[in-house]
């Protein structure tokens, strides 16, 4: 019984020092790439990352107005929903809207609805013309907003005359329904307003910049007292902090899939581009007509085929294919000349007995099996070795 000898690796199989020269260009810029995003997020997180969030003590953030103000007995508590906002609006609760304009339309006439009556206080950061109109009905923001950032009172609100100079330049606006306080103008204009209730002690504050709010500029100016005083009116403050999301952003009822959203006369150009590309391949494919065999313009020798089909062995180091290329044509010209059918000549039991037969001396079957049908060469000097030993063999059964 013989044993066959397990077949070393083919050497078209990448080795490791290959696989590493191929990818290293790419495991290098994904480590580059993850260099940067790490200092990236190192560097940002020095950042701001909590504007107007009472619980940030970033430059931008409020931490600061927060903690003044629970010095002097003023709760203050976090929100970021709706529906959370509008349960907490009462008379012994100050309302603020960090970023009003973010609320949707649907969303700013639930939270009017619900603070109107509440004889609270609510308070609209920079609110623009998306959201003052509905929040704080009879103030209109105005679209140039104040050159100055620092103003003076100049109004009766108590909360201003105390305060003094504060940085409230920002977004102007203007005041349909009299009876309100506007103060500190811009052109005659307010950046803030103060707006009655109807019945009742609450109000509505219009703030048109941030600026007292932030960590840092609140030592500045009479900003903090002007935002103690807008903000510690009430035992209770609530900082509503919107999100886009916001379950109540969004309407079940009015929700659109993909095709919804596109107007219609997309749609309807879509549908004719498609029709007028049918009928131009239609068109196209009409004059094609039947297929018409042509000779190539250039004729090719057979020996730039076989070099260049070697070369790329070569560069691939495979040399299992190119000895298994050798070795079946090899067999393919021999079988004829021994009387074997071409179709046997890749079956050993049949070739290799006439194949002894043919030749003069006697050739020894195991030597030709391993010739014809051995395994593959281990480097380039054994390739050529099999090549220089195929053409013999060949030469021998040619000699008549």
């Amino acid at each position: 019984m013989t044993t066959e000898a397990t077949l070393p690796s083919t050497s078209a199989s990448p080795t490791a020092r290959q696989v590493w020269t191929r990818a290293r260009g790419v495991v290098l810029a994904l480590v580059l790439l993850l260099v940067a995003a790490v200092a990236i997020a190192a560097i940002r997180s020095t950042e701001r990352h909590g504007s107007l969030d009472p619980r940030s003590a970033d430059p931008f953030g409020s931490r600061a107005v927060a903690e003044l103000l629970a010095e002097r007995g003023v709760d203050t508590r976090v929100v970021t929903t709706l529906d959370e906002a509008r349960a907490a609006a009462g008379p012994d609760t100050t309302l603020l809207v960090a970023v009003p304009d973010l609320l949707t339309h649907r969303q700013q006439s639930a939270l009017r609805s619900a603070t109107a009556d509440s004889d609270g206080r609510t308070l609209l950061v920079a609110p623009g013309s998306w959201s003052v109109e509905r929040l704080a009905p009879g103030v209109v923001a105005d679209p140039a907003t104040s050159l100055d950032s620092t103003l003076s009172p100049d109004c009766g609100l108590p909360a201003a005359r105390r305060a003094g100079k504060a940085d409230t330049g920002g977004i102007r606006y203007t005041v349909t329904h009299p009876g309100n306080d506007e103060c500190y103008r811009s052109e005659r204009l307010p950046t803030l307003v103060r707006v009655p209730a109807a019945s009742g002690d609450g109000d509505t504050v219009v703030l048109g910049a941030p600026d007292i709010l932030y960590n840092d500029s609140l030592d500045e100016q009479g900003n903090a007292s002007l935002a103690l005083q807008l903000l510690g009116s009430r035992p209770h403050l609530v900082w509503y902090l919107p999100s886009l999301s916001d379950a109540s952003a969004t309407d079940p009822a009015e929700q659109k899939d993909f095709l919804d959203l596109l107007p219609s006369g997309w749609l309807w150009g879509t549908l004719q581009l498609f029709f007028a590309a049918a009928l131009a391949a239609l068109w196209r494919a009409r004059r094609l007509g039947p297929l018409v065999p042509e000779k190539l313009p250039v004729a090719i020798r057979a020996s730039e085929t076989v070099e260049g089909r070697a070369r790329l062995y070569r560069k691939a180091n495979a040399r299992d294919r190119a000895a298994t290329a050798l070795r079946s044509t090899t067999r393919t010209r021999l079988a004829p000349l021994v009387g074997v059918p071409v179709s046997q000549a890749d079956a050993p039991e049949t070739l290799l007995p006439a194949l002894s037969a043919h030749l003069r001396t006697d050739g020894d079957g195991q030597s030709l099996h391993s010739l014809l049908f051995g395994p593959p060469p281990g480097d380039d000097a054994a390739l050529i070795s099999l090549a220089d030993q195929l053409d013999a063999l060949e030469r021998e059964v040619r000699r008549p």
